[in-house]
């Protein structure tokens, strides 16, 4: 028997006929890769919809996500135009302007953030700082001596929550508790599995992880007291670029919330971005695609409410993609100077 392949079937008159009436897609489809975090973590799930949003939408493209490495390494990929999209901040893209922390040694971060372009902004959520009702613990100065998930070790997430517990606290890892070096995904296991007595998670309530947790447990979120949100320490955390004061209402997770009031907590931006050469006409396209998309998912998606068009450009500091700019103002979201380019 003979194996038809498309060569073969290419050979003839009739195969010829066949490819000819298949839809162009078929052998045109274009593969982009688009890095995020891993599992367990807000990013991951909004940039996971958005490739599945856009892939289900535009048959002309297939978004291939890649769940591995550190979002200040995929922006490099993608401005070197080794990549096609990947999860950026308002905070990464000032430390490379700056040639800071992680860029220190990189001579050429300032010039490979000017190749970078926002594609949309979305709040990553607010820093939950979970702990079990039974635990007794009831603010962030009794953590010490405990097990504390505060992110992967060398991310962001692990850098702010240790600058918090000991801006606010006095506390410091290594010392007066131990930080567990785990994944977002381990992590969030462990902390269900009792293993982990603090876990720390930037993400957007009700997060679907937590509420998991919450149906069958009491649990409360540690918040910055009132008397330490205005300490120069704190101030420095809150002011970075895609930062901010924010808020963890009580009850967002249902009667086995214990907290009697809100919490008070860092709030952070996060975005997508692609390079600058990115086309235009297929950036519009997923931008209209997304955005619809999420309307509709939002109904049965509660954490998917605050991913909005006019989120797009919040703490924006990097301008938009030719592509974000024109769908973004046909969506009637007021652009700012700072997303003009």
């Amino acid at each position: 028997m003979t194996t038809l392949t498309r060569r073969s079937l290419l050979g003839t008159a009739a195969g010829a006929a066949a490819i000819a009436a298949l839809p162009r897609a078929a052998f045109a489809k274009e593969l982009l890769r688009m890095s995020t975090l891993g599992p367990g973590t807000s990013p991951n799930l909004v940039m996971t919809t958005f490739a599945n949003i856009v892939n289900g939408a535009l048959p002309a493209y297939e978004i291939q996500l890649n769940a591995t490495g550190a979002a200040t390494r995929h922006v490099l990929e993608v401005a070197m135009g080794r990549s096609d999209f990947c999860m950026s901040s308002p905070a990464i893209h000032a430390l490379m302007r700056n040639k800071a922390a992680m860029y220190a040694k990189i001579d050429e971060a300032p010039e490979l953030v000017k190749k970078l372009r926002t594609v949309l902004n979305f709040p990553m959520g607010v820093y939950h700082i979970a702990v079990y009702g039974d635990s007794g613990i009831t603010s962030m100065d009794q953590i010490a001596g405990k097990r504390v998930f505060l992110g992967p070790p060398g991310g962001a997430a692990f850098a702010t929550m240790n600058r918090l517990f000991k801006a606010v606290a006095g506390l410091e890892e290594g010392k007066d508790y131990e930080a567990v070096k785990l994944g977002w995904d381990a992590a969030a296991a462990a902390f269900q599995d009792g293993n982990i007595d603090v876990y720390c998670n930037p993400t957007n309530a009700p997060s679907p992880a937590l509420t998991q947790i919450a149906v069958t447990n009491e649990i409360r979120f540690l918040g910055i007291p009132a008397d330490k949100l205005e300490t120069e320490a704190v101030q420095k955390l809150v002011g970075r670029p895609g930062f901010s004061a924010a808020v963890l209402p009580a009850g967002v997770y249902g009667d086995n919330q214990l907290n009697d009031s809100d919490a008070t907590t860092l709030g952070v931006t996060v975005g997508i971005v692609a390079n600058e050469n990115a086309d235009e006409e297929m950036i519009y396209q997923m931008t209209k695609a997304f955005y619809a998309g999420v309307e509709e998912a939002g109904e049965s998606a509660p954490w998917l409410r605050a991913v909005t068009p006019a989120a797009a450009v919040k703490d924006i500091n990097l301008a938009l993609h030719p592509g974000s700019l024109r769908a973004l103002t046909e969506l009637g979201v007021e652009i700012p100077d700072a997303a003009q380019g």
